[in-house]
């Protein structure tokens, strides 16, 4: 009989947005402060970063704006808010970066994914830098050149 594993392993939910839109310089892992019917409904899948953020305050980090939907078997009895802000647990040393970093124009902190690590959910932010409209273009323009590269070469081993 094969051993069923207790959490699953692997992404629960991805920010594809922010890669999209800002240059990814440094990644950090952040473990997150959840309540009990947030876990549930991770476990199920049911959350969203698109418009979530990084907010570092007081010596602390903050997720704004992910939004985790509350399961109605699981949240029956608390009355759940979906956009709560969230605590991120990082070392001094790790926000000591963050905070000095965000200060500089033009950088931010953001969400890109929530995963699980063994059976805790942890959160991958990063520090990033916005791109420009001309450099979403060109990002584009690299891209496709290299998926035409791509299948010269499948073409041409064939």
């Amino acid at each position: 009989m094969a051993k069923q594993k207790k959490h699953p392993e692997g992404t629960i939910a991805q920010n594809k947005k922010a890669l999209h839109d800002y240059f990814i310089e440094h990644r950090f892992e952040a473990g997150l402060a959840l309540s009990g019917w947030e876990v549930k409904s991770l476990r199920a899948g049911k959350a969203q970063l698109v418009d979530s953020y990084v907010l570092l305050k007081d010596g602390e980090a903050w997720l704004l704006g992910s939004h985790i939907t509350p399961l109605t078997t699981a949240s029956t009895h608390v009355i759940a808010d979906p956009l709560r802000t969230r605590k991120l647990l990082l070392h001094k040393r790790e926000l000591g970066k963050l905070f000095g970093a965000v200060q500089q124009k033009g950088y931010a902190c953001v969400c890109l994914k929530l995963y699980w690590k063994k059976h805790l959910i942890k959160c991958e932010i990063a520090l990033a830098k916005g791109k420009k409209e001309f450099d979403k273009r060109d990002v584009e323009k690299e891209r496709d050149s290299n998926r035409e590269i791509q299948r010269a070469v499948r073409h041409e081993q064939r």
